[in-house]
């Protein structure tokens, strides 16, 4: 989880960024009430209704999520000329930096689900729709609405309800000029046909939806991902994005897979999850994210909003906020030993970056490690950091140190945005360490100099650079500790 730390300013480079949601938008309305006995006539609850209200569904969800993202979303979608149809346009219409080309079709039922709910649980849901293809005068405009929007646009979802808007033509459309102009469509299915989806860049059925499509076993991991990459190669898309509920995401594209551990600490309610779940992958993708990274942001925000009630967001902040204490929380994925150390820098410096080391015991994290720590951080790509277990600073520093546990210590330091590993030694320096990581940088203190510096001389042997940061004056352990004992 350490990547999305590293990409937390992300979420403020989300605002204003043009998407366009094409889709089927509908009303959600929630009856909350009080269930206190059994109805005379039935087996059944009589529910005492409180109060109700209404919100945006379906794709119109999907672009209430990117509001609160802060995207500037076009919504392109069909209501019905009734009473519902206009409470949807109110609705819309009241949406700040949302722009809707919402087209209305004579005769047409605009989908309602209404929802009652009683102890915050669902009882029972009602739903009154048509579920019929729009008429093609309806078609064409839509299409004609859609290829305008998508010049202004960094990316494209369908969300897709089986209502009758998104069909075969007006699908292959939009994927084709998406294509010709560089830009990431993404696909929240529906049906057991995604053959209109061909060419997509990016589907996210759910566990469910999954099975229909490719009527493939999904009992496990190993079926999940088979007919996963099975769907991706039928439809030529980069990748497929399966949601899959308490069980996570799993990602499978061109580069492999990856499961996604789910977010949520406690579950209330899952209505819209998967609409939360494509709108930041869509907004992610639309930032420039690599698949990866924005199929774990989306994963985050998925376990976000499942911890609300009724078809709720996720606003930036509240994104934010998740991901720096996922930061804090995740520091024990940097805490490796020496063989997976050397797995992940075979894999940075298999992207091209630039490895940077420093070592010490650090007992009590003061201001003049941070400092140490940020100049190292600003000179490398990614840095690690090497301490003395807790004999090796016995034999360095007396009987009576250290203060905190090779554990404490390495927790601390992990905590910290600025480090990326944090590996234990146990030997009395790091050198074997340091030959075995062969970092780019090197960097201790200005009180050293460099042919003072434990392995200064192999770094420099095979082109690396030894940095003598600049120390912050008045800050050290042992002199703090003078200070307490005083």
């Amino acid at each position: 989880m350490n990547d999305l730390a590293n990409i937390t300013d992300l979420v403020e480079r989300l605002a204003g960024l043009p998407v366009l949601c094409l889709g089927d938008v509908m009303l959600d309305r929630f009856v909350h009430g009080v269930v206190d006995r059994i109805s005379p006539e039935a087996p059944i609850p009589i529910l005492r209704i409180e109060s109700e209200q209404a919100m945006l569904g379906g794709a119109g969800n999907v672009v209430r999520n990117l509001v609160a993202l802060g995207a500037a979303p076009r919504l392109v979608s069909v209501v019905g000329d009734d009473a519902a149809g206009r409470e949807v346009l109110s609705l819309v219409g009241a949406e700040t930096g949302l722009l809707p080309d919402i087209l209305v079709e004579p005769g047409r039922q605009t989908t309602i689900k209404t929802r009652y709910v009683a102890g915050g649980q669902q009882i029972l849901r009602a739903d009154r729709e048509t579920v019929a293809p729009v008429s093609p005068r309806t078609l064409e405009r839509a299409i004609d609405a859609a290829l305008a929007a998508l010049g202004e646009c960094r990316a494209v979802i369908l969300s897709d309800y089986a209502k009758g808007l998104i069909v075969d033509g007006l699908a292959a459309r939009l994927i084709a000029e998406a294509r010709r102009q560089g830009k990431p469509v993404i696909v929240d299915p529906k049906g057991s046909d995604y053959s209109r989806y061909r060419g997509a860049t990016i589907v996210t059925p759910n566990r469910r939806e999954l099975a229909e499509a490719t009527r493939l076993p999904i009992g496990g991991d190993a079926e999940i991902m088979a007919a996963a990459e099975h769907l991706r190669a039928h439809l030529g898309a980069a990748g497929v994005l399966v949601t899959r509920g308490p069980e996570g995401m799993t990602l499978v594209d061109e580069t492999g897979c990856q499961h996604l551990a789910a977010e949520a600490r406690e579950v209330f309610d899952v209505s819209g999850a998967g609409d939360t779940a494509a709108a930041t992958l869509t907004a992610a993708l639309a930032a420039g994210l690599s698949f990866p990274l924005a199929a774990r942001l989306a994963n985050v925000a998925a376990g976000i909003v499942v911890g609300k009630t009724g078809t709720a967001v996720v606003h930036a902040r509240e994104l934010a906020a998740q991901l720096r204490r996922a930061d804090l929380l995740s520091g024990a994925d940097k805490i490796v030993d020496r063989a997976i150390a050397l797995e992940r820098v075979r894999a940075w410096r298999a992207r091209g970056l630039k490895i940077g080391f420093t070592n010490g015991c650090f007992d009590l994290l003061h201001p003049g490690h941070v400092s140490l720590l940020s100049q190292t951080r600003a000179a490398c790509d990614r840095q690690i950091v090497a301490i003395n277990g807790d004999a090796s600073v016995r034999a360095l520093k007396g009987p009576t140190r250290p203060v905190q546990s090779e554990a404490a210590r390495a927790a601390v330091l992990a905590s910290l945005s600025s480090v990326d590993l944090v590996v234990i030694f146990s030997e009395e320096t790091p050198l074997s360490l340091i030959e075995a990581l062969r970092p780019d940088v090197l960097v201790k203190g200005a009180d050293y100099s460099i042919d003072r510096v434990v392995g200064a001389e192999f770094v420099q042997s095979h082109g690396g650079r030894v940095l003598l940061a600049e120390l912050l004056p008045g800050h050290s352990t042992s002199a703090t500790l003078a200070r307490l004992a005083s």
